[in-house]
């Protein structure tokens, strides 16, 4: 049986486990947290990507999951309400539509616990370097911990800033496009009593959203603001933090004081720029990316989670036909999934001042057959 290593146990890599194990791959996925990684947004699986959790056996379970969102408001500068809407959420589009919002945690909780008892899961390390075998059949892999082993196939699941890419492909800066905008995401308590419900305040070059999780005791905020690249280390989370709520203080909103205080004491507080990954190829030798590491469209997108349940389904499947030829596998991947990645990435055009027309997101969220 072949071997792959996929490095990264979010969502792009736990489900590319599950289909490489369907299609004759033993997996292994390493993942740099100490475990299956908490926090983060609300985000939406839609179209195509449905019919990939509904392969998996996972649908009925996501569908439970949702957010249930009732609606949204819409603030100006000062918090006075200036719209409302109980059919439409800028965070997931039509309330009554068969797409699914939920949590990013909930999902990454779903997808490891219908993998773990087939794949072989490692946390708490990471790929330090790769190289191919003198015979070319493999990939001899290093580890953080000072381990080593050799597969079949390495695939890099490992997100926007992706390791495995800069090991294979080179330095990041040759492949990001910075989408003008920097977005932090972190948890605290729903101090604004919202019940299933979201509000969103733009106040200049920033702005936020705020919604209740499920349950309602507690809200994730998202903050964001306008700004070319900055000069500073991305994995630097105290500098990140720092730089977010010296700009949420300029906000005018009255409760900006509670923000500002959890986004400070948020365990889980995140922040990174709004960028796009593109690549010439995707694949070079025996190593392949998926997901954000090869293809990131930005949350501005709206599809970043669609493309990595839809990206791990058709590689596994491109290989599983290959009939054991990787590099057509591979190509054939790639073939197939490119014209899909286009149109999703073109949904977070920087031009733009709010979520993509609805037409437009049907269109790109159901840009490819499965089974072609």
């Amino acid at each position: 049986m072949k071997t792959a290593l996929i490095s990264g146990g979010g969502i792009a890599g736990s489900a590319l486990a599950h289909w490489l194990r369907r299609n004759g791959y033993a997996p292994t996925v390493v993942e740099r947290a100490p475990g299956p990684r908490r926090g983060g947004q609300a985000i939406d699986v839609r179209g195509v990507a449905l019919d990939v959790l509904a392969r998996m056996g996972l649908l009925d379970e996501a569908r439970e999951l949702r957010t249930h969102m009732r609606g949204m408001s819409v603030l100006d500068a000062d918090g006075t309400e200036v719209h409302r809407s109980t059919e439409y959420a800028f965070s997931s589009g039509r309330l009554d539509g068969e797409d699914i919002e939920l949590m990013r945690e909930d999902l990454v909780r779903l997808l490891h616990r219908a993998t773990r008892d087939g794949v072989e899961y490692v946390f708490g390390d990471s790929v330090t370097a790769l190289a191919e075998t003198a015979d070319g059949d493999g990939v001899r892999v290093e580890f953080g911990s000072g381990a080593s082993r050799t597969f079949d196939l390495v695939v890099g699941a490992d997100g926007l800033h992706s390791g495995v890419r800069r090991l294979a492909f080179g330095p990041e800066e040759r492949f990001t496009r910075h989408l003008g905008q920097y977005l932090s995401v972190f948890t605290a308590e729903n101090f604004l009593g919202l019940e299933d419900w979201q509000v969103w305040l733009r106040d200049g070059a920033a702005g936020f959203a705020a919604m209740s999780v499920p349950g309602n005791e507690e809200l994730r905020i998202a903050f964001g603001f306008e700004s070319a690249p900055l000069e500073g280390d991305h994995r630097d989370g105290e500098w990140l933090r720092e730089m977010i709520v010296e700009r949420m203080g300029t906000l005018r909103w009255p409760e900006t004081p509670r923000m500002v205080k959890a986004a400070r004491e948020a365990p889980d507080f995140f922040c990174d720029a709004m960028a796009q990954i593109h690549l010439d190829r995707w694949s070079r030798g025996r190593v392949t990316l998926v997901g954000d590491a090869g293809y990131c469209a930005s949350p501005l997108s709206g599809q970043g989670t669609s493309l990595a349940l839809v990206g791990a389904y058709v590689l596994a499947d491109a290989l599983g036909r290959a009939g054991g030829d990787q590099e057509a596998g591979l190509a054939r991947y790639e073939e197939r999934m490119r014209p899909y990645v286009g149109l999703n990435q073109a949904l977070a055009q920087t031009d733009r001042k709010g979520p993509a027309p609805e037409e437009e997101v049907d269109r790109a969220k159901n840009a490819i057959a499965l089974d072609a």
